[in-house]
């Protein structure tokens, strides 16, 4: 039976959170949430009477709305963080347009993101396939993209993060906040810049035992699913998979194939060629 990917996914995620929970928490919290969920604070506003309330919600994916204004992933994202509702207004009486815009309140450690090619045709009733070609990095920043709140949790962990890669580039970092500070901050094991080969900073278990682990608003991609044809009711689906050693390799069904970094990136669309249609992005993360 075909099935869309994001729709497989989606009630994969759904299943596992429902089946799982964390035996060490009082509170029960899902341990798939807390790894892939991603919390939004929503500001809904009604121009035409002025009405204001706020939400929140928790997804396990964001969207990458795709338009002829959309080059980048970073502007789809943008786009897909705001939207316009149709709802009864209480002080009109009536339906009237609300707009709704979003903004990251939490982040996860593998962040999901779905590139929006799919779409109904309705003059022809049928659905279609958006084949316009849309970047995506290697290196994913959604600082801009956070809560004002989010945003000052992620300052310190950032400031950490660069000063790190600094030093290991052989550059003056500023020690005006002391020796001690920046000496017990060091990178997770697991992450590292996108071009370093898998090659990260070492943490010792015992040192890592006494530190919080933070995120950095920053994101290394590990993973790409691409959908291959035109047609939004056939194609193929192929896995692309960042290795612990660096190393990529394409999953065509059985045929593992290796693959070159430099290849990741032009799976972005725009022909006949495999495209991206599910990105996963893995934290880039520091102990403090």
């Amino acid at each position: 039976m075909q099935q869309d990917a994001e729709e497989c996914w989606t009630q994969l995620m759904y299943t596992l959170s429902q089946c799982l929970k964390s035996p060490n928490s009082s509170e029960s919290k899902e341990i798939v949430k807390s790894i892939f969920g991603i919390d939004l604070i929503s500001r809904i506003h009604c121009a035409e009477s002025g009405e204001e309330s706020s939400e929140t919600e928790s997804v396990y994916s964001l969207k990458c709305h795709i338009s002829q204004e959309v080059n980048h992933l970073h502007e789809g994202l943008k786009h897909g963080l705001k939207s316009e509702l149709e709802k009864v207004s209480p002080s009109l009486g009536r339906t009237a347009i609300y707009m709704k815009e979003s903004r990251i309140k939490d982040l996860p450690s593998y962040l999901t993101i779905q590139f929006v090619r799919f779409f109904w045709k309705r003059e022809s009733n049928q659905k279609a396939k958006i084949l316009r070609k849309v970047d995506y990095p290697l290196e994913l920043d959604v600082f801009d993209l956070c809560s004002d709140e989010l945003r000052q949790k992620l300052q310190a962990p950032r400031k950490i993060l660069r000063d790190e890669e600094s030093k290991k580039f052989g550059l003056k970092v500023n020690e005006k906040n002391g020796d001690s500070k920046d000496k017990d901050a060091k990178m997770t094991d697991s992450e590292g810049p996108s071009g370093a080969g898998g090659e990260t900073t070492q943490v010792t278990l015992e040192a890592a035992s006494e530190k919080q682990t933070r995120l950095t608003g920053i994101y290394d991609l590990v993973a790409v699913l691409t959908h291959k044809g035109r047609s939004a009711d056939s194609g193929h689906y192929v896995a692309w998979v960042k290795q612990e050693s660096g190393k990529w390799i394409q999953f065509d069904d059985d045929n593992p194939i290796p693959q070159r970094e430099e290849d990741i990136t032009k799976l972005s669309g725009g022909g006949d060629w495999h495209m991206a249609y599910i990105c996963m992005y893995k934290a880039r993360t520091v102990s403090m």
